[in-house]
């Protein structure tokens, strides 16, 4: 299959370029779109067939629900059987925006590959002006999880989804570099008080500061989900090939790491703050200025794609408090290197 990606800008041909989207969707097939966390695989989340062909091109377990992309709030009532006051005041605060909300499916309306068989959904409203035009002129709602291969960083770039799924899709709309970098934060609102299944760039202390207590589980909380309630529960993702270890973020500590991993015949490449920069590391991808947690969000995981891009054996991530988007910082890399931090040995 040829990939076909075209630009979208404010100039008028862009038009051309959407109403082919269109018509790709409204086809049963699927098409790669920019929102302001990262890039996403869209099919018509009414369409079975063309939702397995998200599955299909990804690589993605089909236990892995996904999420519904609306262009306007009023969509919400056609997909979801109750919507609360707690709900609603969340669209309210922080609709368009990096906020996907976990609610009561109506019966019958998504395909059944959207909900993984849940009685529950994720919707949110993107708020990027690319993947706005995508779903107003669609008028339909896309379900559409990252454009990457299963368990790879996610795509904050139009060119990370042709290195991952070039051949696999027909249709990229490249509407430049993404802004969050970090996929949005999902809430489950069934639940009273609400609770983080998956921490984003709406954080923990933003939504308490406007609608009262939030719980945010622990890992192994999270673990005991049979079925996983949102995307990024269950399986390891976000990884690059080499393997990533974690370790704290002092100089010191990562010189030493450094010299040891490469005494042992490794190719270090290092993620760390500008200030790391001289490290000795084979490779070295900065993730912006040390204590900058959206510099490190927007950069993280361009930084763990160009990994792939040198020789390194391995993969040093120094790691962030988890206080704001911190905690969505950690949660992914964590993620991406399985959980496993550097030692001596």
């Amino acid at each position: 299959m040829e990939t076909v990606c075209k630009i979208v800008d404010s100039n008028v041909n862009s038009q051309t370029n959407y109403t082919q989207a269109v018509d790709i969707l409204n086809a049963g097939e699927v098409v790669a779109f920019p929102t302001e966390t990262v890039y996403g695989l869209g099919a018509v989340a009414t369409n079975d067939t063309a939702v397995k062909k998200i599955f299909e091109a990804k690589g993605r377990p089909s236990d892995n629900p996904l999420i519904v992309h609306i262009g306007t709030q009023e969509e919400v009532e056609l997909y979801i059987e109750h919507i609360s006051e707690v709900a609603k005041k969340c669209m309210d605060l922080f609709w368009p925006g990096p906020l996907t909300l976990v609610m009561p499916v109506k019966p019958n309306v998504l395909a059944d590959s959207v909900t993984a068989g849940l009685s529950t959904v994720g919707i949110r409203m993107p708020d990027h002006p690319v993947a706005l035009a995508l779903l107003q002129q669609l008028k339909k709602p896309l379900a559409a999880p990252s454009a990457n291969r299963s368990g790879k960083p996610s795509p904050t770039e139009a060119i990370h989804v042709q290195d991952d799924l070039g051949g696999y899709i027909p249709y990229i709309l490249d509407g430049g570099s993404t802004g969050i970098g970090l996929e949005s934060t999902v809430l489950d609102v069934t639940h009273e008080p609400p609770v983080i299944l998956r921490p984003g760039g709406i954080t923990k202390e933003m939504l308490e500061a406007k609608i009262g207590q939030v719980l945010q589980p622990s890992k192994i909380e999270q673990k005991l989900e049979a079925t996983p309630k949102a995307p990024g529960m269950k399986y390891t993702h976000y990884a690059p090939n080499a393997p990533v270890l974690l370790i704290d973020c002092d100089l010191e500590k990562v010189h030493e790491a450094v010299y040891q991993l490469q005494k042992q015949g490794h190719k270090v490449a290092l993620l760390a703050p500008a200030s790391f920069a001289d490290s000795k590391a084979d490779f070295y991808f900065s993730v912006g200025e040390a204590g900058s947690k959206e510099e490190m969000g927007a950069t993280l995981y361009h930084a763990l794609r160009a990994c792939d891009k040198t020789t390194a054996t391995i993969i040093l991530a120094t790691t962030t408090s988890t206080e704001g988007v911190g905690a969505a910082i950690m949660n992914r890399l964590e993620k991406a290197a399985g959980g496993k931090w550097y030692t001596r040995s």
